[in-house]
């Protein structure tokens, strides 16, 4: 059984005992987590389609760390001008485990 589900802006298909780092989210750590935005559920073969999201469907999820992402480095450059500039980026994550699906 599996489910596409919006969390944070984002699509993730998740499954039951699943661990999936999606964008910083405001809960703490160890706190159970619910998804509403449930977009596609099947299970074992029978495929609900929402339009938006599916009735009665939400993902239970507990927060296990929060952490931060690999750093980006953005470099921008203009030729024969002299104009080089470095920045780096690093996302934060939250990591989360899916301990419930409900169809």
């Amino acid at each position: 059984m599996y489910a596409i589900v919006e969390i944070a802006g984002q699509q993730f298909k998740v499954e039951k005992e699943r661990k999936v780092y999606v964008h910083r989210l405001p809960n703490e750590v160890g706190t159970e987590v619910t998804f509403d935005k449930v977009l596609l559920v099947d299970n074992e073969g029978v495929i609900s389609i929402g339009a938006p999201v599916v009735e009665g469907a939400k993902v239970s999820a507990t927060v296990l760390s929060h952490l931060k992402g690999e750093k980006v480095i953005v470099f921008k450059k203009k030729r024969r001008k002299g104009y080089r500039k470095k920045n780096g980026h690093r996302q934060f994550f939250s990591q989360i485990q899916i301990s419930e699906i409900v169809a």
